[in-house]
């Protein structure tokens, strides 16, 4: 896998997932030949459910860390991040079973051997969960390119940075975000052509388009704000704002 999901809140997803089948396989297999109770299995799963569910998250924070510094991903890094947590989550459950509330006889080597035994389950579930939570990757925005009449008149944006478009005698005035600043380019062209290049934008007035997902409110009866400025609107283009 060459690709990493880098939203925690997806991979907390999987913690989950892994947390629960790990207690429903302590709940269910009841791994140690302890004297324990029936009844004791339901918190006692819960506890290995939920360190394992920790152990991930914690291993998810460390690799997003690692990820946002190298900024890539491939099979190599994918393999250490999972005999990580296999390691990371044995060595935390061998502690818990050790605790008054398990109390198991097991020393770490037999442990280790059912855990290992159990991981020939679990490490497909997790390439599998994982897999899939690189598929819930948001596909990467194409960058949109302006040209005006001049050859040296190209502005290239991210739609969703386009913010409106203004007339300026025989130019036009483009509003943008830069690095979430609001910014602005002359490129001599007419609105008709920017329409043309980008057909998303609505008119707002016959001098102004905007872009419609940068709308955040009326001003009064012939302004509206967006994205860090105002725009003002016409009576002819009211009714297709209230309508959006």
């Amino acid at each position: 896998m060459n690709k990493l999901n880098p939203s925690i809140k997806h991979h907390l997803f999987v913690g989950l997932f892994i947390g629960f089948w790990i207690f429903c396989f302590g709940f269910f297999i009841r791994p140690f030949d302890d004297a324990i109770l029936d009844y004791e299995w339901v918190p006692i799963s819960i506890g290995f459910g939920m360190f394992s569910f920790l152990c991930y998250a914690i291993v998810a924070v460390i690799q997003n860390k690692l990820y946002q510094k190298i900024l890539r991903w491939n099979i190599t890094f994918e393999i250490i991040t999972i005999v990580c947590y296999c390691l990371f989550f044995t060595i935390v459950l061998y502690a818990y079973s050790k605790s008054d509330f398990v109390n198991s006889a097991y020393n770490f080597s037999y442990f280790s051997f059912l855990m290992a035994k159990t991981s020939i389950v679990l490490i497909p579930i997790l390439i599998l969960a994982r897999i899939y939570v690189v598929k819930l990757i948001p596909p990467k925005e194409t960058m949109l390119t302006i040209k005006g009449d001049n050859k040296l008149d190209i502005l290239k944006l991210y739609p969703s940075d386009l913010i409106s478009v203004s007339s300026s005698q025989n130019y036009v005035e483009i509003f943008f975000l830069d690095n979430n600043a609001l910014s602005s380019k002359l490129i001599r062209s007419s609105l008709k052509k920017i329409h043309q290049t980008v057909p998303s934008l609505i008119q707002v007035h016959r001098s102004h388009f905007i872009n419609p997902s940068h709308f955040k409110s009326w001003k009064n009866q012939n302004t509206i704000y967006v994205t860090q400025m105002e725009v003002v609107v016409s009576k002819n283009y009211k009714e297709v704002i209230l309508t959006l």
